[in-house]
């Protein structure tokens, strides 16, 4: 959940692309204190959960689209992964290299990459894929890059499951969360990006079939926190191979 200190204009649900990127160029310098402090401190549980979910063994050619500062990339890396950092907003690669040297960052459209066909063994994708122009040609993107038979996993916001829990956090989305924006960015009208990007956003059965519906093939899910978050995992199909599901991790 980034800061949006200091923005001018915000992005909207069109989600041009430039705007989207100086939104994140603006907010790159407090973007993860600020997604600690407006988690709680949750999207460290989520993000050790959906390294869980990568399976990482040593020598794995992970592709990290919408990798932001790196902060996730890093934790592949942890793991023994081969991580390349991708994202399309100058700011966030530019605090990225400086944090975590280590890593490998490459700027660019996650509808339209730079790597060859089948590059990579798996790739992922966390709270990015609901900011992208045509998330089904992403999809797609990303299931042309990856080896067959290689996985993809997407963390992204999602619906909660008890009525009442929904209730309680739209009412955060919309009311306290703001608020609290306004304490440690002194700009809540720029949430509003934020909170319509989340409440338009698929629920996790959706979004399975959206998955499906680009190519990936044994797409699973799982809800963190109720289902604030969901985490999808799915596979790229070996060649001549064919049918497919959706379920639950």
């Amino acid at each position: 959940m980034p800061s949006m200190k200091r923005a001018q204009k915000r992005a909207t649900l069109e989600k041009n692309a430039s705007d989207v990127a100086s939104m994140f160029d603006m907010v790159a310098p407090a973007y993860d204190v600020t997604n600690t402090v407006l988690t709680g401190g949750l999207v460290h549980v989520w993000r050790k959960t959906v390294c869980e979910a990568l399976r990482v063994r040593p020598g794995m050619s992970v592709l990290d689209v919408a990798a932001g500062t790196g902060t996730s990339a890093a934790v592949y890396a942890g793991a023994g992964a081969d991580v390349t950092a991708y994202d399309f907003s100058a700011g966030m690669i530019a605090q990225g290299r400086k944090r975590y040297p280590q890593l490998t960052f490459v700027q660019g459209d996650a509808m339209n990459m730079p790597f060859a066909d089948e590059s990579f063994d798996a790739v992922t994708i966390s709270y990015g894929l609901r900011n992208i122009h045509d998330p089904d040609k992403a999809l797609r993107e990303m299931l042309r890059v990856v080896k067959p038979g290689g996985e993809l996993v997407v963390c992204e916001f999602s619906t909660p499951v008890n009525p009442l829990f929904h209730g309680l956090y739209t009412f955060f989305l919309g009311s306290a969360l703001p608020a609290l924006a306004h304490v440690v960015s002194s700009d809540p009208m720029a949430y509003r990006y934020l909170t319509e990007s989340i409440l338009s956003w698929p629920d996790q059965h959706a979004l399975a079939l959206m998955i499906l519906d680009a190519g990936w093939r044994d797409v699973e899910f799982k809800n963190l926190t109720g289902g604030i978050v969901a985490i999808h995992r799915a596979c790229k199909p070996l060649r001549g191979s064919d049918g497919s599901h959706e379920d639950q991790l």
